[in-house]
């Protein structure tokens, strides 16, 4: 899952957002320096994901794009779930999304001296541009696909996969809804036990 699905799974709660949030720019168990509960974050982020790769909705979103995007395939059905989840916001939340976001970006700068240097350098672009508010967007998504095409050096051809997520539309946003409901039940089960 992308940064929008990782937040709301941590329950609020905010040292499990942070180790949920920062968790892609830590290396193995190079953690052990944060406090307690930001490496639970870490640890329910890496749940997350093990759960989210192995899961058959997800490997049959992912199938659709591998011809045309290979291994990309995956971060590709994350940035779209993301999307799906900003767009259905109201579904999963009675906290609108652009003060769930705002929240965010407060809880982040709170945080700011124990953030990996790959966030706080990410961080500026990130709340400048509204990354996550924007996922609701379609020319939000088309702008996150063409910067993660950039960073891999115009590799991925994901700045495509617009064209995948409106041609293939409805059938995504059925996977990520069904998933997304599984996901969330899994993820709590795992927040209350951390």
């Amino acid at each position: 899952m992308n940064f929008l699905a990782h937040i709301y799974l941590s329950f609020e709660d905010d040292e499990i957002t942070i180790g949920n949030f920062i968790a892609d720019s830590i290396r193995g168990n190079k953690y052990d320096h944060l406090p307690e509960r930001v490496q639970k974050g870490i640890t329910l982020h890496r749940e997350i994901d093990t759960f989210t790769d192995a899961h058959p909705t997800v490997r049959q979103s992912t199938k659709r794009l591998h011809k045309n995007y290979s291994h990309y395939s995956g971060v590709i059905v994350d940035i779209f779930y993301d999307h799906f989840l900003a767009k259905n916001w109201k579904d999963y939340s009675d906290t609108p999304l652009d003060v769930f976001v705002d929240n965010f970006y407060d809880l982040l700068e709170d945080n700011y001296p124990i953030l990996p240097i790959a966030t706080k350098r990410m961080m500026p672009y990130m709340i400048a541009d509204n990354w996550i508010f924007n996922y609701s967007k379609m020319k939000g998504i088309g702008r996150v696909l063409y910067g993660v095409n950039r960073r891999t050096k115009n590799k991925s051809k994901m700045n495509f996969a617009i064209m995948d997520l409106e041609e293939h539309y409805e059938e995504f946003e059925k996977e990520f809804t069904s998933f997304f409901e599984e996901l969330t039940v899994f993820a709590k089960q795992k927040y209350v036990s951390l």
